[in-house]
């Protein structure tokens, strides 16, 4: 068997960029999560649909089209006694003409997972080139595509390695409100938090209900902001307008370091 085989030096590569990728991972992860300054947000609108009302759409987007998303995260913060006010600064990146590679069909193995998160990572560092550090960086690319009721969007996400998101929205100033919602739900994703849904989409309890305390415990006027979702009943649950009727629960919480200790 040939030692210095094409086959074997290409896994020995592979293996190596994991292995970086590794510990690269563990100190961002350890940096954004500190909150001992704020984290930078940026968003990179992308045109999902390539028609010119989302162009139009996305054009006219500023820095305040994602203030409340600062907002929410300072008056949870608050709640928990941060050190840091002013946990996270969200801006405006600009435009990026690229798609990021699609996700691995489910259901898919692990090694293709890995492979399509160090595209994916390899994908964003192209796009958004520059000499920032990204230890305590969240970059999140926003897919916009225009209004259709009949057709729904691919399902956004969050990645913990690479502080990545990818958001799909809808390019209309009357979704904005649940667009910072669903960038906010996928930001806390990339320091940690995990989803608080089951697999029919209603919040578990009691860690997807904002006040899982409250007697009697519906109905329920808050969602978890990582079950997205307002509990009306054990089996019902209606989608959260805005961020303001959303709060950071105690499990999540502990997950982004917000929290010391233990959870039960």
């Amino acid at each position: 068997m040939k030692l210095f085989s094409f086959r074997n030096i290409r896994i020995l590569l592979l293996l190596c960029v994991l292995a970086f990728a590794a510990i690269y991972t563990k100190q961002q992860r350890l940096y954004s999560t500190s909150w001992l300054e704020p984290l930078e947000v940026v968003i990179f609108p992308i045109n999902g649909d390539g028609l010119e009302t989302t162009a139009a759409y996305i054009a006219n987007l500023n820095a305040d089209t994602f203030s409340p998303i600062d907002e929410f995260i300072a008056r949870e913060a608050k709640r928990y006694n941060l050190f840091q006010e002013q946990p996270t600064h969200t801006s405006l990146g600009p435009e990026v003409s690229d798609v990021p590679p699609p996700p691995p069909e489910k259901p898919t193995s692990s090694l293709k997972i890995a492979w399509w998160s160090l595209k994916l990572r390899y994908w964003a560092w192209n796009n958004t080139p520059d000499t920032h550090s990204n230890d305590n960086r969240v970059r999140i690319f926003v897919l916009y595509h225009a209004m259709d009721n009949e057709k729904p969007l691919q399902h956004s996400l969050g990645l913990q390695k690479g502080l990545l998101g990818i958001v799909h929205g809808y390019a209309s100033e009357q979704q904005d409100k649940q667009n910072n919602l669903v960038i906010a739900h996928e930001l806390l994703h990339t320091v940690g938090a995990t989803d608080k849904y089951d697999s029919s989409g209603n919040p578990v309890f009691p860690d997807g209900y904002a006040q899982p305390e409250r007697k009697p415990l519906f109905p329920q006027y808050r969602a978890e902001i990582m079950a997205g979702r307002i509990p009306r009943s054990r089996t019902e649950s209606e989608m959260a307008m805005s961020l303001k009727s959303c709060m950071i629960g105690a499990r999540t919480a502990h997950e982004i370091s917000w929290l010391d200790g233990e959870m039960e």
